[in-house]
């Protein structure tokens, strides 16, 4: 998911400003939204425009989605998010993906191997915000390209870019390479992904016996899913010790020497449980971790749920429950 290394990642939910916005967002199947104006350009690139986007940047988190598009013969979307986090960043960031959708006709052993650049425009000077990636779009396994943070949402709404005029903005992808191939099933095979630490969906829970004494940020034991090691960070009074939102986030333990500076896509959720009514609060997302030597990567969101809902509805006798659901998928 190229993705912003050793970053924690969350996201704001608040939103007030009820103006009408011409993009809606859509949980898991793209619909093409009636307000949003995509047009492919040419065969290779893929322009979205989004109107009255003033209340898209006011609307609680999540991801908001484009229309399918055609490009090369196989249909793809554009997921974004404007309420992304780094880790020790209090600012929101602007979050892309290129996601390959379920409705292009490919058998399930084709591998789409893709070189592109996602963007945002600048629509004024053409001082585009342009990164490039290299992705394996997999038709069972890994059809996202992964969380890429672009930049702050402070800049994108800098008068002096252009990224935002008359209410509108514009992102895009440009395609520089495309390759089908065909999936290799040799025991050869096999035994690369397994190396590369392929793995099945893991859960681990970490009991946290009195959550009402947690004070500043605590860590959950190492705990070992796919073959490296993690652990939890909570911030029982969220990251800015504001006392309203609980923060969580998910980390990767220092590496060993031979998987460093190697990058992991994980399919991760975060839950909060209440151990009596089976009560559950999940988020849900798709994150790419860079094996350092430094301090593990994280990734999670900043207001996880409200600190009042926790202690109303998810303590039983003090104790807290959070669960960890990783799998390791590209």
């Amino acid at each position: 998911m190229g993705a912003c290394a050793s970053s924690s990642r969350g996201r704001s939910n608040q939103g007030k400003n009820q103006k009408s916005t011409k993009v809606a967002a859509v949980p898991a199947t793209p619909a093409v939204p009636a307000s949003a104006s995509p047009e492919t350009e040419v065969k290779s690139s893929f322009k979205w425009r989004i109107d009255g986007f003033s209340s898209l940047l006011d609307k609680q988190e999540g991801w908001t989605n484009s229309g399918y598009f055609e490009i090369k013969g196989l249909k793809w979307y554009l997921q974004l998010n404007l309420k992304d986090r780094k880790r020790g960043d209090k600012r929101d960031y602007v979050s892309l993906i290129l996601v390959l959708s379920k409705t292009s006709d490919l058998k399930p052993d084709i591998v789409v191997e893709a070189s592109f650049k996602l963007l945002i425009y600048d629509q004024a000077y053409g001082k585009h915000s342009k990164h490039e990636f290299s992705h394996h779009f997999r038709t069972e396994e890994s059809r996202s390209s992964g969380v890429s943070c672009m930049i702050p949402v402070e800049t994108l709404k800098e008068p002096s870019s252009s990224f935002i005029v008359g209410d509108s903005c514009v992102f895009g992808v440009e395609l520089i390479k495309l390759t089908t191939t065909k999936a290799k099933h040799s025991s050869d095979k096999v035994h690369v992904q397994k190396t590369n630490g392929f793995s099945a969906r893991e859960a681990y829970t970490w009991v946290i016996n009195d959550f009402l004494a947690l004070k500043g940020q605590c860590h959950s034991p190492e705990f070992e899913i796919g073959g490296r090691k993690w652990y939890l960070t909570m911030y029982p009074s969220g990251i800015d010790d504001s006392g309203e939102f609980l923060s969580l986030y998910l980390h990767m333990a220092k590496p060993e020497a031979s998987l460093r500076s190697s990058e992991v896509l994980v399919e991760l959720s975060l839950s909060i449980k209440d151990q009596v009514t089976s009560n559950i609060n999940t988020k849900t997302g798709r994150c790419q971790f860079l094996e350092t030597k430094e301090e593990g990567d994280g990734w999670g969101w900043a207001k996880f749920m409200a600190v009042k809902s926790v202690k109303d509805w998810y303590l039983v006798k003090g104790s807290c429950l959070v669960e960890a659901d990783v799998a390791i998928v590209g």
